[in-house]
């Protein structure tokens, strides 16, 4: 079972509440999870947020698309992931972060392809970045999470997830995603006022013409702005 986990939460430091800001009209969330919906990879898609009150009205949303939803730790990344992905027995474990709505869910089906393919323990294409920041995808082996998730000390190695796992290569077969040309420069995430402008106006631009907008439509947007 592959499991897809997407992590949220209304507690972001530099931009509160960015993913329930609506670009043209549903919440940038909605617009993620309707882009993650074309993997072809992914057996099951939850989103994990944290059990505080001010994450309800997020989980409220998430269930409403029908998207399962499981709550936990705050600060413990770690532990709410490795419970999402408990919950629905997952083999293998797609980690997504829900500042990503310019998401390529083919970038995501080639990660996924290529984790399987090798066998590795944890695939991804972050630790050597080729591709805009704001296309991560990382897949790990639930055995991994679990050891990371049984082992790691409280700190960093939890709130972020898969460091504990990176740290340890000669533990973890860890392979890595790349293209060319090198687009480790792009960035195409959400942290800040300006990057949720950006996205927006790629929104507006791209969807009308094509809701199903790739990766390819977006680098030619941006080129011509």
């Amino acid at each position: 079972m592959i499991v897809a986990v997407l992590q949220a939460r209304m507690s972001s430091s530099r931009l509160p509440g960015k993913v329930m800001k609506p670009i043209l009209g549903m919440p940038m969330v909605g617009r993620q999870i309707e882009r993650l919906r074309r993997a072809r990879g992914l057996d099951r898609l939850v989103l994990a947020t944290s059990d505080q009150d001010d994450d309800t009205p997020l989980a409220d949303y998430a269930a409403s698309l029908g998207v399962p939803v499981h709550r936990g730790s705050l600060n413990d990344v770690l532990d709410r992931f490795h419970g999402a992905a408990q919950a629905y027995r997952a083999s293998h474990v797609v980690r997504l972060t829900a500042d990503c709505p310019l998401a390529d869910w083919t970038v995501i089906d080639d990660c996924v392809a290529r984790h399987l393919e090798t066998g590795a323990d944890c695939t991804s294409n972050v630790k050597v970045r080729s591709y805009p920041d704001g296309l991560d995808v990382e897949v790990v082996c639930f055995s991994a999470l679990d050891a990371a998730w049984r082992e790691a000390e409280p700190g960093p190695d939890r709130e972020h997830v898969t460091p504990f796992i990176y740290q340890r290569p000669d533990r973890f077969r860890l392979e890595h995603l790349v293209q060319e040309p090198n687009l480790e420069h792009v960035r195409w995430t959400v942290d800040t006022p300006e990057d949720f402008a950006f996205v927006t106006e790629a929104y507006e631009a791209l969807y009308p013409l094509n809701p199903a907008f790739s990766t390819a439509d977006i680098h030619r947007w941006e080129a011509a702005r």
